[in-house]
């Protein structure tokens, strides 16, 4: 099988770099340190009052799921967005297309070199995750499906932050606008939601009580449908149910309101996983379509 040559010189470098190997030493020394102390404290609770308090170690995990998230979330959009811009700047785009490597390779190695290098520090830390399978509550089920929505939002704000090195041929701006729209689509998602929510509450209050009537349930309508797309959603969705804390999908039924679809609210992460999936793959394909148009100037 042939070894995309971008990714393996990727890896080759930051295998070869001691910020890699300091990076997971303090990253998985927090995480150590804090389960320690969590398991350290709730046995001592357990000699002062004989009670055990499970949902403890349910915190513990999801400490750990919320922190590896938000570095996904945060971290993924500035290390692809200086791929391609990086290049440019560097004047070494064009000297790797005259090589007999396709655009899509180069798109695709830079990829899945930044998504490699992420999963590592999430796959290390594993350890310290299966710590909650001592207590029980959390299944290998469960850790699999919080894989998936960690795969798909590494790939969709990876090819996000890609498809902006691609339009820009500045690393700035691309972060720039990589964040920018990655807070479009994380905050924005939400903001839209609850203004909508809010005004629908205040129309159906203010008109059914002039006309005499009962006051009806407020919804944010379709809108809700834009959470497909939003990656905390998902991980809040799929995390609510792997901790047994079914709030947020209360929550996010009642935004519904009386209009909500069933078969997609009870395949909520799925289907949402899938759509991140499909942007992730639009995003490289515009990326490799800017890195043609580069090709061919």
């Amino acid at each position: 099988m042939k070894t995309n040559p971008v990714y393996k010189r990727e890896m080759t470098v930051s295998a070869r770099s001691f910020r890699l190997a300091l990076v997971l030493l303090a990253f998985n020394g927090v995480l150590a340190l804090v389960a320690l102390l969590n398991m350290y404290s709730t046995l001592a609770q357990v000699h002062l009052t004989a009670e055990i308090q499970y949902t403890s170690f349910l915190d513990l995990y999801l400490f750990v799921a919320v922190l590896e998230f938000a570095m996904l979330v945060c971290i993924m959009p500035a290390v692809t967005a200086g791929s391609i811009s990086g290049e440019r700047e560097r004047q070494t785009l064009e000297l790797m297309l005259t090589t007999r490597m396709r655009p899509w390779e180069i798109v695709t190695g830079k990829l899945m070199a930044a998504v490699s290098t992420m999963f590592l520090l999430i796959i290390s830390s594993f350890p310290i995750l299966a710590l909650v399978f001592v207590y029980g509550g959390v299944t290998f089920r469960d850790v699999g499906i919080l894989m998936l929505s960690y795969a798909a939002a590494a790939l969709f704000m990876g090819s996000l932050g890609l498809f902006c090195s691609s339009v820009f041929s500045r690393t700035t701006l691309a972060t720039v606008a990589s964040y920018g729209i990655m807070a479009a689509v994380v905050a924005g998602t939400f903001v839209v939601n609850q203004f909508a929510y809010y005004v629908s509450g205040m129309y159906a209050g203010s008109y059914l009580a002039s006309a005499g009537q009962a006051p009806v349930q407020a919804s944010s309508g379709g809108f809700l449908y834009l959470l497909l797309i939003n990656p905390v959603s998902t991980f809040l969705l799929s995390v609510s149910r792997l901790t047994g804390r079914q709030q947020v999908v209360a929550d996010v039924a009642g935004w519904f309101g009386e209009h909500g679809n069933g078969l997609i609210l009870s395949r909520w992460v799925g289907i949402s996983i899938g759509l991140q999936l499909i942007l992730a793959a639009a995003l490289a394909a515009a990326a490799v379509k800017m890195v043609e148009r580069t090709a061919t100037k």
